[in-house]
């Protein structure tokens, strides 16, 4: 089993180089992977709006601009977005931008994308929220198409590319793993349809809920003849519901279990969320590192296969 660190923008407090430091002992340790959260904006709670999962001041620096530092400094741990919002961003640029970041990391890219739940952000970004589903399934076709084919001609209901070409192909070309998140029904159908994994989270761990998730996706695969273990599986490391946060990523050893439960339940990657750990009371670079050493050391320990 694989995992992946959740990098917290928060840090950006404390300079360049404790970025660079933090980013660095991901590597160190021995994780497979760092992501980042994509917000460019974050709305307020004012009438008219649906209550925000996060305050409208938390501190988010843009996904791909902080995985191309990432890939700068760093030598072997792959690059993630734990989701790009990507109906909110023009698609062929976003082609461009991820293609350009696996070329200069030596193809170390795996994309997270999802539709995103803030409409005011996509009205700040002057993009449609209602159909932001619907372009999402043709914007992965089209980014395949820009890293894959040397002339490229797509024409769909929203984009439309005619005899260009994007030069240099990633080296992961239109193999660039895209994993889909989402836990309504549509966005698990998405995964089976049109995705190389699951990048599933929750706000508090429930196996059943998780098992029934698993199994919409797997029962839409074979709908549509495609095999299921073909799919790979993520969810994050999250307090069982109604536990304490601090209990939970205070305790590496509770973490680990977690991780056992997910790999019986077919997972093949858990995520670590620096930002909750932050939250949890490590708010230095030496106090995050100390207690990511832990974890790790604890999921060596569950000798979790791949």
């Amino acid at each position: 089993m694989k995992f992946s660190v959740t990098f917290p923008s928060v840090m950006y407090r404390d300079g360049p180089q404790s970025i660079t430091r933090l980013i660095r002992a991901i590597e160190d340790i021995g994780f497979h992977e760092m992501n980042v959260l994509d917000h460019v904006v974050m709305g307020y709670a004012v009438q008219g709006r649906d209550k925000p999962i996060y305050p409208a001041q938390m501190p988010l620096l843009e996904a791909l601009s902080l995985l191309s530092y990432a890939a700068a400094v760093t030598e072997r741990i792959g690059l993630a977005t734990g989701v790009l919002v990507l109906p909110q961003r023009q698609a062929v640029l976003a082609a461009k931008q991820i293609s350009t970041l696996d070329t200069l990391s030596g193809g170390r890219v795996r994309l997270g994308v999802g539709s995103g739940w803030q409409a005011s952000e996509y009205d700040a970004l002057q993009e449609n929220f209602s159909n932001r589903g619907r372009r999402m399934d043709e914007a992965i076709g089209l980014l395949r198409a820009c890293w894959s084919a040397e002339r490229i001609d797509f024409r769909g209901e929203y984009y439309a590319l005619e005899a260009m070409a994007m030069e240099p192909k990633p080296p992961q070309g239109a193999r660039i793993p895209v994993w889909i998140g989402g836990t309504v029904p549509r966005s698990l159908r998405r995964v089976a349809e049109l995705g190389d994994g699951w990048m599933g989270m929750s706000f508090g761990f429930d196996a059943d809920q998780t098992r029934r998730r698993v199994a919409h996706i797997h029962e839409h695969a074979e709908s549509i003849g495609r095999d299921p273990a073909e799919i790979g599986l993520q969810m994050s490391l999250t307090p069982p519901r109604g536990m304490n946060p601090r209990d939970y990523y205070t305790n590496p050893a509770m973490m680990a279990e977690q991780a056992v439960s997910l790999r019986e339940l077919g997972f093949n990657w858990g995520t670590i969320n620096l930002v909750e750990l932050f939250r949890a009371g490590y708010r230095s670079v030496n106090a995050l590192t100390d207690q990511l050493t832990a974890i790790h050391e604890e999921l060596s320990a569950a000798q979790l296969p791949d």
